[in-house]
């Protein structure tokens, strides 16, 4: 279970928006996510259509008339994906805990219960760096910081980094940090520029995923529902998509470095007998595609969840032929490149499945048999 905090005082950064797709993308991945408005302007309340009268107020306040648990005031939004709604009143929380002894451990203790509940809980935090963006860092695995390819984003990203590093001094509790470019245009020159400065100056803590500007988030939230039902097949719902699935392949990822720590302490015959019994071929599988004059170009599939990273991003070998080689187990597996962020079924591949958003997935077989390596169908 892990919970993630989206994050940034800076307005206009596709806060929310961000919060609320990528908990019903990840809803659709089969997880059971909450997300928890911790917004007094009740932004992801409002672009759910969820107006109540109940929100965090009542469960943290000592002085409202009215106290109820966090798990009065859940409401449903789509299978597997909750939501704690937000008012106006819980912006007087700040005022109200500014000289109450543990203040900042307010919703950690709140949260406790939920941690059986639900796979991932996202928490929409207000737009400053108050009590409640404090409270809301200390309870939290991760932080997602989305901004938008500006110079006045950076600074705010700095901003959130000191708040991390005093919740990691003071409080004792280190909070890992993403950071999630957004409202991307790639028609400007400018945008790709401000890219390149995010990527050397943050470098591992940036998303492959980008979230490109995209008018059915605007259409979709104005409607009252996430992008996926608004318009599942618009470029908005894919990255966000594409978010989640990048997300729990990280997750996946720490899990498997955690289960390598405990493998290596095992003794050395025991390694033995287990890489004996779990030992299986695999071979070096070979993706290609002509692309003259890209900038970058990845190939995902079901081989790989889905995810995109570094290990997938194909090499260009020359006269615009970019390539990669991938060791694959024997079986059957679906995949697609992505060409400067634009998803592409293999054009040499006529083999073909339709998914879920319309498209046509490349399909292709790796043989155990050591020739050929593989054999597309």
């Amino acid at each position: 279970m892990k919970i993630i905090s989206v994050a940034n005082q800076k307005g206009g950064c596709g806060k929310t928006t961000s919060a609320i797709n990528l908990a019903s993308a990840l809803g659709q991945n089969g997880k059971r996510v909450l997300l928890v408005d911790l917004d007094p302007q009740a932004h992801a309340s409002l672009g759910l259509n969820i107006e109540s009268q109940d929100s965090m107020y009542n469960v943290i306040s000592k002085l409202t008339p009215r106290k109820l648990k966090i798990t009065d005031i859940i409401h449903r939004v789509e299978d597997c994906f909750d939501i704690v709604p937000s008012n106006i009143l819980v912006g007087t929380l700040e005022q109200e805990l500014a000289d109450e002894i543990g203040r900042e451990l307010k919703l950690t203790e709140i949260m406790k219960p939920m941690r059986e509940l639900y796979d991932y809980i996202l928490i929409d935090c207000p737009p400053s760096l108050g009590i409640l963006t404090v409270n809301s860092i200390r309870v939290s695995d991760e932080i997602i910081i989305p901004v938008e390819t500006s110079r006045f984003s950076m600074q705010g990203v700095d901003h959130i980094m000191d708040i991390v590093k005093l919740v990691r001094d003071r409080l004792n509790h280190a909070v890992k940090c993403r950071i999630l470019i957004t409202m991307f245009d790639s028609r400007l020159r400018h945008s790709f520029s401000m890219l390149d400065t995010f990527r050397q100056k943050f470098k591992d803590l940036l998303f492959d995923t980008i979230v490109h500007t995209n008018v059915k988030l605007k259409e979709s939230a104005v409607m009252g529902q996430t992008v996926s039902c608004f318009d599942k097949y618009c470029r908005g719902s894919k990255d966000y998509y594409t978010l989640s699935k990048e997300i729990i392949s990280l997750e996946r990822q720490e899990k498997e470095q955690e289960a390598r720590t405990v493998f290596r302490s095992l003794s050395s015959r025991m390694q033995k007998m287990i890489e004996k019994e779990t030992r299986q071929v695999i071979r070096d599988t070979k993706f290609a595609i002509k692309a003259p004059g890209a900038k970058a170009v990845y190939v995902t599939g079901s081989f790989n969840d889905w995810s995109l990273d570094d290990s997938c991003r194909l090499r260009e070998a020359s006269m615009g032929q970019w390539e990669i080689d991938i060791p694959l187990k024997a079986g059957q597996y679906e995949y697609q490149f992505i060409v400067d962020g634009v998803w592409k079924e293999d054009p040499s591949n006529p083999a073909q499945e339709r998914n879920v958003y319309g498209d046509n997935n490349s399909v292709m077989d790796v043989k155990s048999e050591a020739q050929p390596v593989f054999e597309r169908l």
